[in-house]
């Protein structure tokens, strides 16, 4: 997990909070959205232990959440296909809480699918496109 933040941190300008964080945030959302199986195959291309990114998200409803989070739903519900702007939507809240702009999470999405798919191949980056 090291290495992800490290590459977030170089990348984006974040702060190493921040890149936890918001690794947490997506990894919180893959946790509410998959099985637990796939779910796991996702922590485990990632080392198996994703606490520290997940105890550094911002917990659900922390400041700005609400307004992303009915943003992600109302698209989602409706059937609308933004691009995966609904998508990203659901995470701009707890990216809000991190000081981050909503425009952070389609950044920090192709950092963490790149390497996820470097440490899982293509299965398991796969189960994040279910949801990013």
């Amino acid at each position: 997990m090291n290495e992800l933040f490290g590459m977030l941190t170089s990348q984006l300008g974040v702060d190493s909070n921040q890149a936890k964080g918001g690794v947490g945030a997506i990894l919180n959302m893959a946790k509410e959205k998959l099985s637990e199986g796939d779910f796991s195959q996702i922590t485990n291309a990632l080392g198996g232990d994703v606490s520290e990114a997940l105890n550094a998200a911002p917990a659900a409803g922390d400041a700005g959440g609400g307004l992303g989070g009915m943003l992600g739903a109302a698209t989602s519900a409706l059937g609308v296909d933004m691009g995966g702007l609904g998508k990203y939507a659901a995470l701009a809240g707890a990216f809000k809480s991190l000081n981050l702009d909503a425009e952070m999470v389609s950044k920090f999405a192709p950092i963490v699918m790149d390497f996820v798919k470097s440490k899982g191949g293509d299965g398991v980056t796969d189960l994040l496109k279910k949801f990013l």
